[in-house]
């Protein structure tokens, strides 16, 4: 299996898997002599981490990072650095019930990569999905947190503005709330709403989807490059590699199918500092593959949850018709969880 490895000048690989005794990833291309600890990545992997609320997966992961390599100690600073080597990191599996998993190791779950996993490679690693599982995306999250420290003055924030049907209302968008309750939703009223309707999600064994937006400020002009290095189709690659992940739309994405062409023209005129300013931003930030200086704007769309304990119809890797009915701990929506995995991506 390749394929494990995201990026070219900032390059990350992962390992590891949901049930196995660790994960990490290895980050290459970090320059040297940036301030890093464990305590500059922790706070990313805290937000994404499992079991912080009934509304997902209750197992309990600490998520604690550690650095192997990578970094030294500049005695003229006093402080832990990049050494612009590469930077391994590890995070301990330590709360794994594979047990729950011996009632389903030969079916496929309808929805899930079981059957594909299996059919290409033979062999498929049933305790919590093995590498399929989205577990392996907190090692990004560990990734994403490096390259923060890289590139300071850009600011990236992620959203869940929809679950099931029910989007939020963006006159009362307020990204001080997506701190403020566990579906980091920047809508209180639609936030409060969640509560109990994905309350009911849970105790009936099901799951639901959701709509995660992710935006970048202080992006510079000119990142991406055009027809094969264009920087939105870069950006839809990296959040499509996230787990569950069906869609991904850039700026007004597929509602500008229904726009005039005089709706859909970003226009422009000039500031006063003798800058082109864009008067609106349908284009979400990026013009032929090319940055516009402007907040890049991105959404993507999660799947429900495919462990659920409804039964299903299904074959096992035998060729049998049979059900199933999956048992053991998962997010009742698996998009919550994915806001700073897209903020890393």
């Amino acid at each position: 299996m390749s394929f494990n490895t995201f990026g070219h000048l900032f390059r990350v690989t992962t390992f590891g898997e949901s049930h196995g005794a660790a994960i990490g990833c290895v980050v290459d291309g970090c320059p040297p002599r940036i301030p890093l600890t464990e305590a500059d990545i922790q706070p990313y992997l805290d937000k994404r981490r499992p079991g912080q609320s009934r509304f997902t997966t209750q197992r309990r992961e600490p998520d604690q990072v550690k650095i192997l390599s990578g970094v030294f100690i500049d005695e003229a600073s006093g402080e832990q650095v990049t050494t612009g080597t590469p930077i391994a990191l590890v995070i301990d599996n330590v709360d794994q019930r594979s047990k729950d998993y011996s009632d389903i190791k030969d079916k496929y779950r309808p929805g899930h990569a079981d059957y594909t996993y299996d059919a290409k490679y033979g062999i498929r690693d049933y305790r919590g999905g093995g590498r399929q599982s989205a577990r392996e995306t907190a090692t990004r999250v560990a990734a994403g947190a490096i390259a923060r420290k890289i590139v300071p003055g850009m600011r990236v924030r992620g959203a869940l503005i929809q679950m099931g049907q029910h989007r939020i209302e963006s006159a009362r968008w307020n990204w001080d709330e997506v701190e403020r309750n566990p579906f980091f939703c920047p809508d209180a009223e639609k936030a409060k709403f969640f509560e109990s309707y994905l309350d009911d999600i849970r105790k009936r064994g099901s799951s639901v989807g959701a709509v995660i937006e992710v935006v970048a400020e202080g992006v510079p002009v000119g990142l991406g490059a055009p027809i094969y290095g264009k920087l939105d189709g870069d950006l839809a690659a990296a959040l499509m590699g996230i787990n569950a992940v069906k869609g991904v739309e850039i700026g007004a994405g597929f509602a500008s199918a229904a726009l005039s062409g005089e709706e859909n023209a970003d226009e422009i005129r000039m500031g006063n500092d003798g800058k082109p300013i864009f008067l609106s931003n349908l284009a979400g930030g990026i013009l032929g593959g090319i940055s516009t200086g402007q907040p890049i704007v991105c959404r993507f769309a999660v799947k429900p949850t495919s462990s659920i304990l409804t039964p299903r119809r299904t074959v096992d890797r035998y060729g049998t018709e049979t059900e199933i009915s999956t048992k053991g701990r998962h997010d009742p929506c698996v998009g919550i969880r994915a806001v700073p995995i897209g903020e890393a991506m």
